[in-house]
């Protein structure tokens, strides 16, 4: 038989759904009458959509292949809807849409994106897969498979299934490219979700997704990603800039006019075939300046850039063209110096190739200028697919895009660490700017920024790292955590007597290397591991705590270590003294006991279904009320983020610590959301919260006679606030000052902010993380 389904399995499925929504008020109570027929003729436009797409990339049997994956994965989604309410096989073949027609990818792809949720929601198999498809798509299919079963508690589901979909990843870059169309429609549908799925997933998406969008050079699909995910964390600061950008585009659009007139007149007389295109930056660029440089909307000078596009120039030409147009545009408008960039010489590790320069305009603004040719410029936005197209039959590894694989197989290779471990390790390697420097031979070495003379030695060889003592930079003589800056020519200097030691991990950055000095390290450190396991589990005995899975994930949450080696080689190595069990086992009979006291059973604090599930059927609801549960859940309002009523928060679920209230912005909701979502639970301010809450902000302006004095006017005498802390610095008149204070809600603060934003000579007031 061609498919097997569970129905029983997919009609549990659609009650889920169903009651989630009911929950979240996505439904309401009788669910609207459906048009079958005008939802089967949706369904054939959309299937005729992709065909007509995926046409040109179409090759012999590709087309009734394709058919046989739609037949099949109608059959299998046909009992289930999405929590929109529409059918459950709009979404394969809208991520089927997104590969061939905004990634470029062919047949294979058309066919796992169609199949990617099957073998999850049904009982087909991989099996049946590669029966009816052939092992290349079934391995595909594997890679985009979530791994089933629970996890142990401080462990990541998220990551887990992240590092099983990269050991596919590493045969075939398919999977990831598949999986990022499947993350961009479920984040453009993301609107049907509850708020706290919302978190969850927007959160993963900018942690995770984005950023390998960035590294696999498909620049459209992770700006969306970086929007959407403002959109739904940050929904206010999202609309406010939105709305900032329509009422400027006419002033933009006349700007981008005048300025590229005069290219366009020089660029037609060079006879040079040519496109300009200008386009504002995306809200999540605008948004991440605005906050990392503490200015306003209407002080970003660099709003939009323009983009010279090189039609019709043969491959051997490309480099001489871009640089003649840039030729043209400096004679015309003066360049900033400082701020060229030749990414054509040596392209990007994403593989993007561009000559950028930033010019000063008639009226005073400064303007980025982007040069490329047609080629380069369906690079960036179509990235690896396109990478992979024109590189044709070329099977060198030396291309960015092909090295960096090579790196992610390199990190593969270090199965032993734990996936959070993992996770952060690759996360280190996907934003990164590239460092160039040469041999002793003049052969060009790409590393990541910031790498050291040690990174170098380990990228050259393992025994040459192992034994480097030092290097010589530019015949200089420099330690080995030397940062290596561009053109630097690296000599290692080795001696035999030489060992690893774990300092080498603070300075080394590129992941060969830390990979390398562990595994190092850990033949060395073996008999550390054995002594730590051994004083634990005699403390324990002693103690008379049982030594199981649980309670080694609470000592390992508790000591604030990654996984189990972490924990018995910091005790073997007397980091920890063996005493130190003891508080922890204080610290765990008393919140122990502190929850007894609570109706909601011990085992609902192990994950945020067990939660939500328990609360509801004490409480009635599914949802933590901050204030009128007060003296009866054991909650501390989290210090990273200092949460105040008003804020939007959620809670999480830790080891050891009971229930910790975040705001959605804090700097660490994006590891916890992205990594642990099945610890975060719903959390809202009970209107019957009666006291004060610290917060904190920070102002600069001004220096001038008074000025203090004013601040303390505003906060005490007229709003009648209380300070819990003041430090103000000047500096040549400029004067800087931070403050924590009680306030009752968000409402107080901001008018608190906003009269302290009125006082003569203020420039800026912010409100700040507690723990900067």
């Amino acid at each position: 038989m061609l498919l097997k389904y569970n129905k029983t399995k997919l009609e549990r499925r659609e009650i889920v759904i169903e009651q989630e929504a009911s929950n979240s008020g996505e439904m309401s109570q009788q669910l609207p009458m459906i048009d079958l027929d005008k939802e089967r003729d949706e369904i054939l436009a959309k299937y005729r959509r992709l065909l007509r797409a995926a046409k040109p990339v179409l090759k012999d049997e590709d087309a009734k292949q394709i058919k046989k994956a739609f037949t099949i994965s109608m059959e299998a989604h046909k009992d289930m809807r999405r929590k929109s309410g529409e059918p459950y096989i709009f979404h394969p073949l809208e991520v089927a849409q997104i590969c061939v027609e905004e990634i470029g990818l062919g047949a294979t792809s058309i066919i796992c994106a169609l199949l990617h949720d099957v073998v999850e929601d049904t009982d087909m198999t991989l099996k049946d897969i590669e029966r009816e498809f052939g092992p290349k798509v079934a391995r595909i299919i594997d890679g985009l498979t979530k791994i089933g079963g629970n996890f142990e508690q401080g462990t990541s589901a998220q990551a887990e299934n992240f590092r099983k979909m990269l050991l596919t990843l590493s045969e075939d870059v398919r999977v990831i490219l598949i999986k990022l169309a499947d993350r961009t429609h479920n984040m453009r549908t993301l609107g049907s979700m509850a708020r706290n799925s919302q978190l969850k997933i927007a959160h993963e998406t900018i942690f995770i997704y984005a950023p390998l969008a960035h590294r696999l050079g498909l620049y459209k699909i992770k700006s969306e990603l970086e929007d959407l995910y403002l959109k739904y964390a940050e929904p206010e600061i999202y609309k406010d800039i939105a709305n900032k950008l329509k009422t400027t585009k006419a002033t933009r659009d006349r700007f981008i006019d005048n300025f590229i007139k005069p290219l366009q007149k020089k660029l037609n007389d060079a006879g040079i075939n040519f496109v300009i295109k200008g386009r504002p930056k995306h809200i999540y660029s605008i948004w991440n300046k605005v906050k990392t440089q503490h200015t306003a909307f209407e002080d970003i000078f660099d709003l939009f850039a323009i983009r010279i596009i090189l039609q019709d120039v043969p491959a051997e030409k490309e480099k001489s063209a871009c640089w003649q147009a840039y030729s043209i545009v400096t004679d015309e408008y003066k360049p900033n110096p400082d701020r060229l960039k030749d990414w054509i010489s040596i392209p990007k590790a994403n593989g993007y190739e561009s000559l950028h320069t930033t010019v000063m305009s008639q009226t005073g603004q400064w303007v980025e200028v982007q040069i490329r040719t047609e080629r380069m410029d369906e690079i960036s936005e179509r990235g690896y697919a396109a990478h992979f197209k024109y590189k044709g039959n070329d099977t060198s590894m030396d291309a960015p895009l092909d090295r960096w694989i090579n790196q992610v197989r390199e990190t593969l290779e270090s199965g032993d660490k734990s996936a959070i471990e993992f996770l952060e390790d690759f996360r280190g390697n996907f934003y990164n700017e590239e460092v160039f420097v040469f041999t002793p031979k003049g052969d060009l070495k790409v590393l990541r920024k910031g790498a050291t003379v040690l990174d170098f030695a380990f990228e050259i060889h393992t025994d040459i790292g192992k034994k480097c003592t030092a290097g010589k930079v530019n015949n200089q003589l420099v330690p080995i955590s030397y940062v290596m800056q561009n053109g630097d020519q690296i000599e290692i200097l080795t001696t035999k007597n030489q060992k690893p030691s774990e300092d080498w991990l603070r300075f080394v950055t590129t992941t060969k290397a830390k990979a390398r000095i562990k595994d190092l390290l850990k033949e060395e450190n073996k008999v550390y591991f054995s002594d730590g396991k051994e004083v634990i589990t005699k403390k324990l005995k002693t103690l008379g705590i049982d030594n199981t899975l649980e309670t080694l994930n609470q000592l390992r949450a508790y000591f604030n270590k990654k996984d189990y080696n972490d924990l018995y080689y910091s005790f073997g190595k007397g980091y920890i003294h063996v005493d130190e069990i003891k508080k922890f086992k204080s610290d765990r009979d008393a919140r122990i006991n502190k929850q007894a006291k609570i109706e909601i059973d011990n085992k609902a604090f192990i994950d945020a279904k067990s939660f939500e599930k328990e609360i509801k059927k004490v409480k009635g609801v599914d949802t933590l009320f901050i204030g009128d549960d007060l003296q009866e859940i054991d909650f501390t309002l989290s210090r990273c983020c200092s949460p105040i009523p008003g804020d939007d928060v959620f809670g999480f679920l830790t080891v050891n610590e009971g229930i910790k209230i975040h705001r959605n912005s804090c700097p660490n909701a994006q590891q916890l959301l992205s990594q642990y979502g099945n610890r975060v639970i719903k959390a809202r301010w009970s209107s019957q919260v009666a006291k004060a809450f610290v917060a904190s902000i920070h102002l600069d302006g001004l220096d001038r006679m008074g000025m203090i004095q004013d601040i303390s006017k505003v906060i005490s005498s007229e709003l009648h606030i209380n300070m819990r802390s003041l430090a103000v610095d000047t500096n040549d008149g400029i004067f800087t000052g931070d403050i924590k204070l009680y306030v009752q809600d968000t409402r107080h603060l901001e008018t608190l902010m906003l009269q302290l934003g009125e006082i003569e000579g203020m420039n800026q007031v912010t409100r700040v993380d507690a723990e900067r």
